[in-house]
């Protein structure tokens, strides 16, 4: 999987005004509203950036379009166009302060994950009441939104209700309805297609903001392999009567071969071998094809993923003048 010359490391390009680089994504605001956002090949865990993988920034593009072209119908998003396939045109919103995160089984490992506290004993969550008697990785009754804060850089997202959200002024009432009436939607549209696909989208993250008419659209991404936890339907009821982590596509490659060798959050990290960078690469791919229906193609146009997206964004660069 792994070719010669064809990761994104950045998208620093100086022709382009206003730069913000994140995590993942390099982006630059336009003049008139319009963002660029540049989806690199960074992967990033324990708050720093671990690895470069091939192609991961064209699989989450692509997967994030093939939802936003499914969605649409339930709420607008943020899309205005796709220059290239690592490169969405958006428009600009205000973002909502408040990440809406939905959730239909009894799982993850975070801190803020319902499986862990509930492990720990805590049995009110995100103001939702939890029986006692659950077992990992069962399925809710019915889907339900745990949002947390959205935190500043280095900081850390923190747990809140819907009561605490409109409360602290985070949003108002109205605007709480109406995005948790969305996301659970989008979810709900998520969980069908996946199970068309022989998958179980089992949790999702999303982010919303409002246009200049105060409208709530959809931003970011959705329903990608780096936004959202999915399970292989063929497997999940053996893995869960067994006690087992259910079959996945297995993104965390590098994530636990890192853990399993420092303290990620404070000790340097390993060199990656080779091999896991490769196996991570070829795990994106098989997302992507397992979601979409659709078969990879990466694009191999351009000396290198950068001369690529600089000649695809040419038009933009006397934006900022």
């Amino acid at each position: 999987m792994t070719v010669p010359n064809r990761t994104l490391e950045h998208a620093h390009i100086p022709e382009l005004p206003n730069p913000y680089f994140g995590k993942v994504r390099d982006c630059y605001d336009l003049p008139d509203n319009r963002r660029i956002l540049i989806a690199s090949d960074r992967i990033s865990a324990f708050d720093r950036i671990l690895a470069v993988i091939p192609f991961k920034g064209q699989v989450l593009t692509q997967t994030a379009r093939f939802w936003f072209e499914h969605t649409g119908d339930i709420c607008p998003n943020h899309v205005l166009d796709y220059p290239d396939p690592n490169v969405v045109i958006g428009r600009r919103l205000n973002i909502l302060p408040v990440e809406i995160v939905v959730r239909g089984y009894l799982a993850g490992t975070t801190g803020t994950s319902i499986l862990t506290r509930y492990k720990k004993g805590e049995r009110t969550l995100y103001g939702h009441r939890f029986p006692d008697g659950l077992r990992d990785n069962e399925a809710l009754p019915a889907p339900i939104i745990t949002p947390t804060s959205k935190a500043s850089d280095g900081g850390h997202d923190e747990p809140l209700t819907a009561a605490e959200i409109v409360a602290q002024g985070l949003l108002d009432a109205e605007q709480w309805d109406r995005v948790s009436a969305i996301a659970l939607a989008l979810f709900a549209r998520g969980q069908a297609m996946a199970a068309e696909r022989g998958l179980i989208l089992v949790d999702t993250k999303y982010e919303f903001g409002t246009d200049e008419d105060g409208t709530i659209v959809l931003a970011d991404e959705i329903h990608t392999p780096d936004s959202s936890r999915f399970w292989l339907a063929d497997g999940y009821a053996d893995a869960f009567e067994t006690g087992r982590r259910p079959p996945s596509f297995d993104k965390d490659i590098i994530r636990a071969w890192v853990d399993a060798r420092c303290d990620p959050y404070n000790d340097p990290i390993p060199e990656i071998p080779a091999d896991m960078i490769a196996a991570t690469a070829q795990a994106y791919v098989d997302a992507f094809e397992a979601i979409t229906g659709q078969t990879f193609r990466p694009d191999m146009t351009g000396e290198t993923p950068l001369a690529r997206i600089r000649a695809n964004l040419r038009p933009y660069f006397s934006a900022g003048s």
